[in-house]
Parts: C-alpha cells; sequence; structure tokens
C-alpha cells in the first residue's frame, strides 16, 4: 500500500467508482483524489432519499458539483431505462415514477427495521443496499475499485460502512472473475472535514438536515 499522509492509497489504484451520497460529502473527497491524481467517477445512487423534492435537490447538486470539475457523473436510476415519452420526461411523471420504483426496492431492503434506532441495523441495511450496486456498477464499467463518501459522515458508523462495502465486494465476486475491491478509508482524516465545510460555502451548496432517509426524519 502506497501511504499519503494519514489515507491509505490502494497500490495500482489510479480511478475510484466513488458513490456519493451528497455534493458536500463528495467535494473534499473528490479534490483530494484529483490532487494525488486519482481519476474520480461519481456515482449517485441513493433511493434512501425521502421525499421525492429532496432527492432531486440533492442530486441535482452532486451533478453541478462534478460538472464544475468536468468529470463524470452517473445518475444509475435503473428503473429508467426506457422513458414512455417526451411528454412525460417534461412533466416529470416519469421520473416519479423511477425514483417510486427505487425507493419500494429501498424499503424492501430494510423492511422490519423500521424502529430501529440510528446507527442500528437498518442503517447496516441501507448501506448495503446502495454499496451492492455500486459494486455491481464498478463491476460493469471495469472500475477496480469503489469507494463511498458516507465514510466521510461523523454521523455514520464507519465499522458498519466498511462491513457493508467488503460485504457488497465478496458478493460481485463470487459470480464474476473480475475482482473488485473496496477502498475502506476513513474520509474525515487529513483535515478533510474541514475542507469539506469550507467547499459547502464556496460552492454554495444545499446543506441536509438529515441523512435523508423517511425513519430519520424527526430524529
Amino acid at each position: 500500500m502506497a501511504k499519503h499522509e494519514s489515507i491509505i492509497v490502494p497500490d495500482g489504484c489510479n480511478k475510484v467508482l466513488l458513490h456519493a451520497c451528497c455534493a458536500p460529502c463528495s467535494s473534499a473527497i473528490v479534490e483530494w483524489l484529483l490532487a494525488h491524481k486519482i481519476e474520480p467517477v461519481i456515482y449517485y445512487y441513493n433511493p434512501n432519499i425521502y421525499p421525492l423534492e429532496e432527492y432531486e435537490i440533492r442530486k441535482n447538486e452532486s451533478k453541478r458539483h462534478a460538472e464544475s470539475l468536468g468529470i463524470t457523473w452517473i445518475d444509475d436510476d435503473r428503473f429508467r431505462n426506457n422513458r414512455s415519452s417526451e411528454s412525460e420526461i417534461r412533466t416529470g411523471a416519469s421520473q416519479q415514477s423511477c425514483y417510486q420504483a427505487m425507493h419500494e426496492a429501498w424499503q424492501a431492503s430494510v423492511c422490519g427495521l423500521e424502529n430501529e434506532p440510528e446507527r442500528g441495523k437498518r442503517c447496516e441495511a441501507c448501506f448495503y443496499h446502495r454499496l451492492l450496486a455500486t459494486a455491481k456498477k464498478a463491476q460493469e464499467l471495469g472500475i477496480p475499485y469503489f469507494a463511498t463518501t458516507l465514510a466521510s459522515s461523523r454521523w455514520k458508523n464507519l465499522e458498519q460502512i466498511n462491513a457493508a462495502g467488503e460485504k457488497a465486494a465478496e458478493i460481485v465476486n463470487s459470480s464474476h472473475p473480475d475482482a473488485i475491491r473496496f477502498w475502506a478509508q476513513n474520509w474525515r482524516k487529513d483535515g478533510l472535514q474541514e475542507r469539506r465545510n469550507a467547499l459547502l460555502k464556496e460552492y454554495g451548496f444545499y446543506n441536509q438536515t438529515y441523512c435523508g432517509c423517511e425513519f430519520s426524519m424527526n430524529r
């Protein structure tokens, strides 16, 4: 492993699929990766975010950030493959249907865990649901490493996130010969938390007040 300060870069890693939960959390990480000659591909897959209006705000901020830097940004609405018509696209009807389908799939993954506390089993299931999709996308794109900005939040349990990422990589590798690896990293190190706060103000990002899921809104 090559060591840069206290962030450890896996050997041979020059490109990473970065699952991004929002623009504020990804901004400092992306900046660090670019500064260390690692190409980030931002992957936005967060069907836990509720309601639709909140989901769209966070998604659009993530896209705005990526476009400002000229880096690849992927909105993997896997239920949006073939929209019905231009009129539906213009009115947002197809978009709402897509969101509903994704959100329902996420709800199924946490079914029975609605009353779990924050950092409990519901969060574990939510992390795994999103990181499994990320691992599959990394395999599809031929990107050997994937990581997540969830590991930048002091409100999240880092051990839960890392366990979910490792499990996702194991599942994907069991059915595909190409090795996909999870880059387990505490992205709060080396002043990245402070830099996140500075970039939030610099870009004027929307800064959410809850993790995103409907069960955390009033907690």
